[in-house]
């Protein structure tokens, strides 16, 4: 089969990803060999591939929002069948025994391994999945449309349950850059009845795709939101953000940060956090938070907007991610 392998992290315009041909792997007990169909192009990847996340694996695969459909069935596999369309998503597989997984907190498991960093991803024709955290994908989503649900959607929607917000109604949520995560984000929060605030650089892009879908304000990233924000989501991968989304909330507000990667917070007063303000990490998902995201995508009617790179364009995709020219959310054409 033909797979993408990172050989070594690298900036990611050089393009470190290399196209190569390599054995189908075999899926072991309780695991399934996924034809993929579909990979979503994540900013994860994106930090894999330049090296911001260490490597796990002498070289592997990215690409961890992978639709496809089972083409083999390890040993064991009892709630699938072959032929049957399936997610493969960031979290691959948890110890089951430690603290974390057992207070059902499995997103904190330090022996986790993550799909397109520790165990190969979806850049490929292939991808092995772990039965237990395959997701069944709702109806009305395409294979395309379906690939951003399975990391931007759900990693956007553990940041609004992290919000601490309750009453949904009117509440205001600030959004703080304006990709992937973003797209499908604000329209959950305005299914659930809030007025979304959006602060995001790219005038012709982000700031417009925003408009379209329902945010009351938008404005460039480090402007000033016309009321003071109940909380807010950054998923923009910059720490100079964080003072200003701290700048713009009611007390007792909290900052959510939706990335598994950030740079260096700057310093700020403590007058910032003063009055009970939040500022909390979102680390990685459960299956729960992906299964209950799934079911009110579906309910909402999430509207995906997918730009689709052709398989052999990777390298490419990565490219237009890094320079935030991607649309909503970057889609690999695999098969």
């Amino acid at each position: 089969m033909k797979a993408y392998s990172l050989n070594s992290p690298a900036p990611i315009h050089t393009h470190p990803l290399s196209l190569e041909e390599v054995e189908i792997p075999k899926p072991h007990d309780r695991e399934v060999l996924v034809k993929v169909s579909t990979c979503g192009v994540c900013r994860t990847d994106l930090h894999v591939c330049e090296g911001e996340l260490d490597p796990r694996l002498e070289k592997v695969t990215p690409g961890h929002q992978i639709v496809g459909e089972i083409a083999e069935l390890g040993s064991g596999v009892e709630n699938f069948v072959e032929g049957e369309t399936v997610g493969i998503a960031w979290l691959h597989k948890t110890c089951g025994d430690c603290v974390f997984c057992r207070k059902g907190q499995e997103n904190l498991c330090e022996a986790a391994d993550f799909t397109g960093w520790t165990v190969n991803g979806g850049f490929a024709e292939y991808a092995i999945g772990s039965e237990e955290f395959l997701y069944r994908l709702p109806e009305g989503f395409s294979k395309t449309k379906a690939a951003p649900l399975l990391c931007a959607g759900i990693i956007g929607y553990r940041a609004l349950q992290l919000t601490g917000i309750e009453n949904w109604k009117d509440a205001k949520l600030g959004i703080y850059g304006f990709g992937a995560a973003g797209h499908v984000s604000i329209q959950i929060a305005r299914f659930r009845g809030a007025r979304v605030y959006v602060a995001t650089r790219d005038r012709d892009k982000h700031q417009k795709l925003a408009e379209e879908l329902g945010a009351v304000w938008v404005g460039d990233t480090f402007d000033e939101p016309p009321e003071k924000l109940d909380a807010a989501i950054v998923f923009a991968p910059a720490g100079e953000i964080v003072p200003a989304a701290l700048g713009a909330l009611v007390r007792g507000g909290s900052v959510v940060l939706g990335g598994i990667y950030m740079s260096p917070i700057p310093e700020f007063e403590y007058e910032a956090i003063y009055g009970e303000r939040i500022i909390r990490s979102v680390t990685n998902n459960t299956r729960e938070n992906g299964q209950e995201f799934l079911e009110e995508a579906a309910r909402a009617k999430v509207q995906i907007h997918t730009e689709v790179f052709p398989f052999e364009n990777a390298n490419e995709a990565l490219v237009a991610l890094k320079n935030d020219a991607i649309c909503g959310a970057a889609v690999l054409q695999v098969s």
